[in-house]
């Protein structure tokens, strides 16, 4: 078989697990990351000591360790204790925990940036600390936040790779069984990589979309 041919052959093989589990998969765990990072935001934000200080413990532990280790003390390390966890969801946890994290601190700078007189006015008009936050300072704070999620979302599609460490039949272990088979390593992981960028290309152009409509909103008003 003609490189060329194994390639035309394995691009869709490659791809539609992309399609079914990759792309889900960093959909699901980046939904979740950004309701973790946003209540751990809140509540450094907020500045209840008790609570601030268990997020700064969790922030500290899961950006000091490995994300690699942090799937396999999940999927390989709960089982000894007698939490069975299957790879997909095992994978979910993970990376929303892990992406939660670095979210957390990325929205907390944000919300920092928002003027403090317009809490004031906030509260001086009646509402509560939920409400400031939910109509005057979570929107401003998540359109500075923005660029930055959006490049953690990126981050995280080349990061679903790690999965297959778990035995999650994501891209990159298609791809290996590919290569196991055929021994053509060189031009199957150049294929898998031209898939992700791909894929990264598409959602940077669709970041960049966002930006200038979020941008246009904020001159319009």
């Amino acid at each position: 078989m003609s490189i060329l041919k194994l390639l035309a052959d394995s691009f869709m093989r490659i791809l539609l697990p992309g399609l079914r589990v990759t792309i889900p998969l960093t959909l699901i765990s980046f939904v979740l990351s950004l309701i973790i990072g946003t209540i751990t935001a809140l509540v450094q934000f907020a500045n209840i000591r008790f609570l601030k200080t268990l997020a700064r413990f969790y922030i500290w532990v899961i950006r000091g360790t490995p994300l690699l280790i942090q799937l396999f003390v999940v999927f390989y390390g709960l089982p000894n204790v007698g939490i069975v966890i299957d790879p997909l969801p095992a994978a979910i946890i993970v990376f929303s925990i892990n992406e939660g994290a670095y979210s957390a601190e990325t929205i907390r700078g944000a919300l920092e940036s928002i003027p403090k007189g317009q809490i004031e006015a906030g509260y001086c008009c009646g509402l509560n600390f939920l409400q400031v936050m939910w109509h005057i300072v979570l929107p401003q704070a998540f359109r500075v936040a923005f660029p930055s999620l959006a490049n953690s979302l990126i981050a995280m599609v080349k990061n679903t790779s790690l999965a297959a460490n778990i035995t999650v039949m994501e891209m990159f272990m298609v791809t290996q069984q590919i290569v196991a088979r055929t021994y053509q390593a060189l031009a199957l992981y150049l294929e898998l990589a031209f898939i992700y960028l791909m894929i990264s290309t598409i959602l940077t152009k669709l970041q960049t979309y966002l930006e200038g409509r979020f941008n246009e909103r904020g001159i319009q008003r």
